[in-house]
């Protein structure tokens, strides 16, 4: 029985296929699972997915319109004894009540393939009807004769769309009055652009969503009968630094601020004067070691990839001799970087690359770059177009794209006209000439 201290994400299981939300490619009418669903009639399956795409929830779905016994257990906190149980149990509904039973195992892939043979000779006789839950490759990770025996299923991330519609149904859902502790009349101001930056942080998970947006109304501003969520909030919410604080500590950030844009503008002079203030200020040369390889990354990168290999033996004679040796090793490498060829294009590149991972969410990997190791994976045709680029001209495969198909092709990496990225920009505009 549910309360008000049973999670949001709990309380809002879907009860019925009109309720489930995502996952078109499976529900849609005429598909096989929808198809289950409708006759009443589920058949052993692998539902393989990522977290809160509604593995769970379809279990559920199909024993309640099957009017089938369910039955959970977990592979992460379950052994042969609890597995032996269930099937006990199963067994003894098929004998006295004629009632089949499904048997969902959710994080099947945690059980070893031993443990995985016990379900198998009550998937043949019928005592069971087998459905598995997985966010690994049912290749890889669940016995073949097992596999064999099932249906796998696969499951999608959820699309923006369908969490913000998630989002809108909680919010007006009843048990919020109680939580809450608002009257009837209550409402709750969340901005479109604040839901959308929730949805985005979710990734395609719908628990998780759910679970950012419980934990930022329980945190919400409280106005008479009003409930504000806003930026504020939300930012503590889906950063994780609710209700943590940091004051202090200024003048030490602002010393490694200043040395480290003495070398970005290079003035190696600056840059000695800065790293001395910090020694003799007790700052830890292990701290300041590692800021330079942070250093020889961000501002410096391709331009001369010598200044990375330099800042990391500085830090390891720091480790290995300590000082005085480790400060003069860590000198020499702020001295060669504040006079190295610089360039951000990497570091500007992986930020614009990082957005769009966020942004854009779990895309599906593009058929033709998928392994394709087994025989399922095989007869989905993973990897069946892809170009292998030794094979080609130039070992360039021209016209071949690597991107998520709903992304298109991106540019991040912009090479600078200054030291080795000279010569990488050459390169790339040569190949960009044979794309056809």
């Amino acid at each position: 029985m549910q309360n008000k201290n049973t999670p949001l994400a709990a309380r809002l299981r879907p009860s019925t296929l009109n309720d489930f939300i995502g996952q078109a490619h499976l529900l849609a009418e005429g598909k096989p699972l929808w198809q289950a669903l409708q006759a009443g009639q589920p058949h052993s399956m692998i539902l393989w997915g990522p977290p809160g795409t509604g593995k769970t929830t379809l279990a559920r779905l199909l024993a309640k319109t099957a009017d089938t016994a369910f039955i959970s257990i977990s592979a992460v906190m379950s052994g042969l004894k609890d597995v032996r149980e269930a099937i006990d149990k199963a067994t003894e509904l098929a004998k006295t009540q004629q009632q089949k039973t499904i048997l969902f195992v959710d994080e099947v892939h945690r059980f070893n393939k031993n443990q995985q043979d016990v379900f198998l000779p009550y998937v043949e006789n019928g005592t069971i009807i087998f459905i598995g839950a997985t966010t690994e490759n049912p290749s890889f990770e669940i016995n073949n004769a097992l596999l064999s025996r099932c249906r796998v299923y696969v499951l999608k991330s959820l699309t923006e769309q369908d969490l913000l519609e998630i989002i809108d149904r909680a919010l007006t859902h009843s048990t919020l009055n109680t939580e809450l502790n608002l009257p009837e009349n209550k409402t709750i101001s969340f901005d479109l652009p604040l839901r959308k930056l929730l949805v985005q942080s979710a990734d395609g998970d719908a628990r998780q969503a759910l679970n950012l947006l419980e934990l930022s109304l329980r945190h919400a501003k409280k106005q008479d009968n009003e409930i504000i969520i806003d930026e504020e909030i939300l930012q503590a919410v889906v950063s994780g630094t609710l209700n943590r604080f940091d004051k202090g500590g200024d003048h030490f950030f602002d010393q490694i601020s200043a040395l480290h844009k003495s070398v970005r503008g290079s003035s190696p002079d600056a840059a000695l004067y800065w790293f001395s203030r910090m020694i003799i200020g007790g700052c830890d040369p292990l701290y300041i070691a590692r800021r330079v390889v942070r250093m020889a990354s961000e501002d410096i990168g391709n331009a001369d990839p010598k200044a990375l290999q330099l800042a990391l033996n500085a830090w390891e004679v720091q480790e290995r001799l300590g000082s005085p040796e480790g400060e003069l090793a860590i000198a020499q490498a702020i001295v060669y970087m504040a006079v190295a060829a610089k360039s951000n294009a990497v570091y500007m590149a992986l930020k614009t690359a990082m957005h769009d991972a966020k942004v854009n969410g779990s895309l599906d990997v593009p058929i033709h770059l998928r392994n394709a190791p087994t025989k399922l994976m095989r007869s989905m045709e993973y990897g069946a177009a892809y170009r292998y680029d030794h094979d080609e001209p130039n070992a360039f495969s021209a016209g071949q794209t690597y991107f998520p198909e709903k992304m298109g092709e991106r540019k991040y990496y912009h090479p600078v006209t200054r030291g080795l990225e000279i010569k990488i920009k050459e390169k790339l505009e040569l190949l960009k000439s044979l794309v056809y």
